[in-house]
């Protein structure tokens, strides 16, 4: 496979992350911003780059700001909000062509990062706030965002599984934090959670592409208007084992469809030696067309219209998903224990062992083709502190036996039954 290591090391009060390579016509940059959820930070978090998307010093109006990136050569310029563990992530993407594709007065690179530094740290302000108009319209956009996943039951479902769950710990938050909180968030207070949001937060950005470590330090220096003195790290999230008895939740809604969701604890994350065992789990479980959920729930039973499974390394919690008709609840559920059971009991075949490594393999080394994921991949490394390359993973997941799994599987413990049904069903 091909070598895929960063080059590391720290300027400006950020860690810097650089992968030399002349495999791409473009340069990837990615600068990611971590903070602790918590209940009275995550809206602020959450609104700040959809405020900071609108303008900037040298562009404070939203067309000059897009009509830049048109001059880059249509550079491209986004962001996420998701969490990782009990983290809210800010994501900034920024995907320009190499200079040596094109015939550019300027350096891209280097107005790339003009740009860049500048959307971060040098918004367009308005008596010194943040612009009266634009937190107006994008705490609509944040709410409209958020009125969505209530419309989209099966998110709805998903996340509602997450905060019966987690009611107790940070990481039943929504990244996107919380509509109740939009109205009162003001450009004055929205702007001081920012300044503490840029001094406070964990600070990664990568590059990938043409270039050297000690170019892009120079590039975030003269970019990047930082008060920083020294970088800061995450902290491992809180992980523990179901410490109760399973708990059964069941809510109405005006739908048409039971949405049955499932959360499951364990003590692996993605720090850990076993966390290759936890990868082939969910994906035996419902990671994937030929998993157990798929196969026996789905296929054989006919008792979901989907049936998956999915895994958050980071905080060391499973969930499973799926749509059933109300009347077959307690069937569903039986059959989903079932599955569980079985797997603890090291009920895994050889085909689909063979077939979910498989799957894995071509998952890691599809993420070689594109820079992006391989960014995504060592930021992996930051958010856990373990070293972990890919080829690496590759081979501990080709090493997992059935009994690796099995005992992965007896470190899964269902904690929550979460029922999502219509309203005149008895």
């Amino acid at each position: 496979m091909t070598k895929t290591e960063f080059e590391h090391g720290t300027a400006g009060g950020m860690r810097i992350h650089v992968l030399p390579t002349r495999r791409f016509k473009t340069f990837a940059i990615s600068l990611y911003a971590g903070s602790p959820l918590a209940e009275d930070t995550v809206t602020t978090t959450a609104l700040t780059p959809f405020v900071l998307r609108r303008g900037t010093v040298s562009y404070p109006e939203t067309r000059a700001f897009r009509e830049r990136l048109e001059q880059l050569y249509g550079a491209g310029f986004g962001f996420d909000i998701y969490k990782r563990g009990d983290y809210q992530i800010v994501h900034f993407r920024m995907d320009t062509i190499n200079d040596s594709f094109v015939n550019s007065p300027e350096s891209l690179l280097s107005s790339s990062f003009a740009f860049l530094g500048e959307a971060f740290t040098e918004p367009v302000l308005e008596n010194g706030a943040f612009r009266k108009a634009y937190v107006q319209t994008e705490r609509d956009t944040v709410r409209k965002k958020l009125e969505s996943i209530v419309n989209d039951k099966i998110r709805y479902a998903a996340e509602r599984c997450i905060e019966v769950m987690c009611k107790d710990e940070p990481y039943r938050l929504h990244p996107l934090g919380e509509r109740k909180d939009l109205e009162g968030i003001t450009p004055e207070g929205l702007y001081q959670a920012y300044r503490k949001w840029l001094d406070e937060s964990v600070l990664d950005l990568y590059v990938v592409g043409d270039t050297s470590l000690d170019e892009v330090k120079k590039l975030v220096e003269e970019h990047f208007k930082l008060d920083r003195t020294k970088t800061k790290d995450y902290k491992p999230s809180v992980t523990r084992a179901a410490a109760r008895d399973t708990q059964t939740v069941i809510e109405q809604l005006d739908i048409n469809q039971g949405k049955l969701n499932m959360g499951l604890r364990s003590t692996i994350t993605y720090g850990d030696d076993e966390y290759a065992a936890a990868l082939l789990y969910n994906g035996i479980l419902g990671g994937y067309p030929h998993s157990k959920l798929f196969v026996n729930v789905r296929e054989k039973a006919s008792l979901a219209y989907y049936a998956s499974s999915r895994y958050d390394g980071h905080k060391g919690i499973a969930t499973i998903q799926s749509g059933i008709e109300v009347q077959n609840f307690d069937k569903a559920v039986d059959i989903i224990r079932k599955q569980l059971d079985d797997m603890a009991q090291g009920s895994i075949t050889d085909i689909e062992m063979s077939q979910t490594k498989a799957m894995i393999r071509n998952v890691i080394k599809e993420m070689q083709d594109s820079a992006f994921e391989m960014i995504a991949y060592d930021f992996n490394r930051q958010l856990s502190g373990k070293e972990r390359t890919p080829d690496e993973l590759l081979d501990q997941v080709d090493r997992m036996s059935a009994d690796d799994v099995k005992q992965a599987a007896s470190a899964f413990s269902l904690d929550t039954i979460y029922f999502l049904k219509g309203q005149k069903e008895e």
